[in-house]
């Protein structure tokens, strides 16, 4: 199984669950933007806006630079393949778990075809 470092996968998740942050991300990913316009669709002020974008810095799914007096932003998405990686782990691990139950069944069907007289269980009754 893959190591992955705690810490900054922590904080890539901590920042993907909230909204808004996920909405400035999707904004991001069609290319770089300045604070004001990333602001402006959010019924927020710029300083709750300035904060969600200091926590997806601190999680490394953004930079900030000066280009003028304008500040842009640009999505980082390194860490993004990083939690998108460790989340794929666990997919191949659940999808081995469905395919195991799926062989099961097969095979419990095929023995209840094979044996029809063994069928020993009543209907279910609905509460009354």
């Amino acid at each position: 199984m893959v190591k992955y470092k705690s810490e900054p996968l922590d904080s890539v998740f901590s920042a993907l669950a909230d909204p808004t942050r996920r909405a400035i991300l999707a904004r991001l990913a069609t290319g770089h933007s300045s604070v004001g316009d990333l602001a402006e669709p959010f019924d927020i002020s710029l300083p709750a806006v300035s904060r969600h974008l200091r926590v997806l810095r601190n999680a490394g799914l953004i930079t900030r630079h000066k280009d003028g007096r304008v500040r842009l932003c640009t999505l980082e998405a390194a860490p993004l393949q990083a939690a998108s990686d460790w989340i794929e782990t666990y997919r191949q691990f659940w999808e081995g778990q469905f395919d195991s139950l799926a062989e099961y069944l097969e095979r419990t069907q095929d023995e209840t075809k094979q044996n029809p007289d063994d069928q020993t269980q009543e209907p279910l009754k609905e509460d009354e």
